[in-house]
């Protein structure tokens, strides 16, 4: 009779000891399987659990999705949360829900400079986030969203302060837009503010003026001169006579020679036409431009052109009759160039 209960027990303790290792084996054993040694899943917004398993199986990623599904049931996990998440190989069941369960999402960097229009920058965010190119440009330009930023369709980029910044891959535009202007009010300091109340310009003004900066010279050294200089323009009450803004205008941006025709072409970004300041930038100015209109240097320079052969070095003058003899130059080498457009 003991040995017949020395058997049963025998059995129990065996029948037990592997169910304890089946479970032991499905919570705490690698489960997750990669060609490298981490890679990235995005779980779309509105994804339930069902979807995230076909993914997860689709691309292979789980040895078996039925222990999967076990330890998730065990675990409470149903409802993922979206997002961009990096994973290990050879995790567990357990330490792949943990991370899911959690919502601990790896964060994105993105940087943007030199952008030409917000639909260009809308683009970046559309490649790199989950919603898409249209979803950020409408929810940009969409009147409520001026109105509560104050700004116009034109001047919206002026918002942007150029930068590497995180994000959550399903950041919504929204949110992206908040958390940037916290940026662009933290960039205007009280320092740069009062500086540009100095010299009369607001933060949108200044913002388009050093979008122009930017497009007229590569050279930080040359930049608080060309701010300084349209400036006194300004001051003067002078048409800007900026080229890069008539380029703007036109919409060919491999111009490479300002010609008559373009001149008489009637844009509002058009300065030789209109005066002040165009309806907005003309592309995202980095920080040395933004800075170049704070800080303008003083001098007496009213006119300024490409000196020859240079690239981006300019030659600046005070009276007309000086540049006409600069630009007299210039002309003749962009003719030895055979640049004629």
């Amino acid at each position: 009779m003991k040995k017949k209960i020395l058997l049963i027990l025998l059995v129990v303790l065996v029948i037990v000891g592997i169910i304890a290792s089946k479970f032991y084996s499905d919570i705490f054993l690698p489960n997750i399987k990669l060609d490298e040694d981490n890679t990235l899943i995005h779980i779309p917004s509105g994804a339930n659990f069902d979807m995230l398993v076909d993914t997860l199986s689709s691309r292979k990623i789980l040895k078996n999705h039925k222990s999967f599904k076990w330890v998730a049931g065990k675990m409470s996990f149903k409802n993922p949360k979206p997002g961009r998440y990096r994973i290990n190989n050879n995790w567990s069941n357990k330490e792949l829900i943990t991370v899911l369960r959690a919502g601990r999402q790896e964060a994105k960097k993105i940087t943007f400079n030199n952008v030409r229009t917000i639909n260009e920058l809308a683009e970046i965010f559309g490649t790199e986030l989950e919603a898409s190119n249209d979803d950020f440009i409408n929810y940009f330009l969409n009147d409520a969203t001026l109105s509560k930023y104050k700004q116009t369709k034109e001047s919206m980029l002026s918002v942007f302060i150029p930068n590497t910044y995180e994000f959550y891959w399903n950041t919504s535009p929204t949110k992206l837009l908040e958390k940037l202007y916290k940026e662009h009010n933290n960039f205007w300091n009280d320092t740069r503010l009062k500086a540009i109340e100095k010299i009369g310009l607001s933060k949108e003004e200044a913002y388009t003026m050093a979008s122009i900066v930017q497009k007229e010279s590569n050279s930080v050294k040359e930049k608080p001169i060309i701010a300084g200089l349209y400036l006194n323009r300004i001051k003067k009450g002078m048409l800007l006579q900026a080229d890069p803004t008539v380029i703007f205008g036109v919409g060919d941006f491999e111009i490479r020679r300002v010609l008559n025709k373009h001149l008489a072409y009637d844009s509002p970004y058009n300065t030789y036409m209109y005066a002040g300041l165009p309806p907005g930038p003309i592309c995202m100015p980095d920080i040395s431009s933004i800075d170049a209109v704070v800080n303008p240097e003083k001098h007496d320079y009213l006119y300024f052109c490409v000196s020859p052969g240079t690239g981006f070095e300019h030659a600046f003058a005070k009276t007309l009759t000086q540049h006409n003899r600069n630009a007299q130059r210039y002309r003749k080498w962009l003719n030895s160039q055979k640049i004629y457009k």
